[in-house]
């Protein structure tokens, strides 16, 4: 989450201040640059395709093109899968990944504040950011990137399946959120023909998953120009 505190809620003065700064997942103590300036483009970090000149998030990656795939107000405070909602992030084991969803062609947005049940987006020059809530889970988003952030007290593999049940939305070979239809999954570019459910989430994983057609090619993304 926040790297220079590990509180639930946003300070204002956080608020206001960390906007241009890269998100949660650094090694080092401090940003080496504002990288996640809102009149940078996503062709300078590398994603192509549907999201080549959308505007970068506070995290240096593109924030997601369309209307949301479902509202982040579905999740809940109950342990799902075995992932518990606290009251402070679980930075044992800090890893990130990427989800892209298309529908019948067109970008949906994975919202900020999926896996923080009561938090809401603060909207700011750099896109939407989860403030508040009432816990986190060791699975959320902080903004409409579709960066998944998995911070979690021990070292495990996480599912896109546990991450849905988390939002507390249905994932299947044919129906991601609110969109049904049959899904086409690639994997770090690689078709994934299992059940999408199984994808595993590891250190920096690009998912990205078509619901009916015409199927989207691979969007590739870089994760070089960011800090996570």
């Amino acid at each position: 989450m926040w790297r220079r505190s590990r509180s639930l809620v946003p300070t204002a003065a956080l608020l206001a201040g960390a906007f241009a700064l890269a998100g949660c997942g650094s090694s080092s103590s401090s940003s080496s640059s504002s990288a996640a300036s809102s009149s940078r483009t996503a062709a300078s970090t590398g994603t192509t395709g549907a999201t080549a000149g959308a505007s970068l998030g506070f995290e240096g990656v593109a924030l997601e093109q369309g209307g949301d795939l479902a509202p982040a107000g579905t999740t809940q405070t109950g342990t799902v899968d075995g992932i518990k909602c606290g009251a402070t992030e679980q930075l044992a084991y800090h890893i990130h990944a990427h989800l892209s969803v298309f529908v019948n062609g067109a970008s949906k947005a994975i919202p900020a504040g999926v896996g923080i049940p009561g938090s809401s987006p603060q909207v700011t020059p750099q896109g939407p950011i989860a403030a508040g809530g009432q816990c986190i889970y060791w699975l959320h988003t902080h903004t409409s990137d579709g960066v998944i952030h998995i911070e979690s007290p021990t070292q495990r593999m996480y599912t896109l399946g546990s991450f849905f049940d988390v939002w507390h939305q249905p994932l299947s070979a044919n129906q991601v959120g609110t969109a049904t239809g049959k899904v086409t999954a690639y994997v770090d570019g690689k078709p994934w023909t299992k059940d999408p459910r199984a994808i595993p989430m590891g250190a920096h994983t690009v998912i990205q998953l078509s619901v009916g057609s015409p199927v989207v090619p691979f969007q590739n993304m870089s994760w070089a120009a960011t800090q996570l």
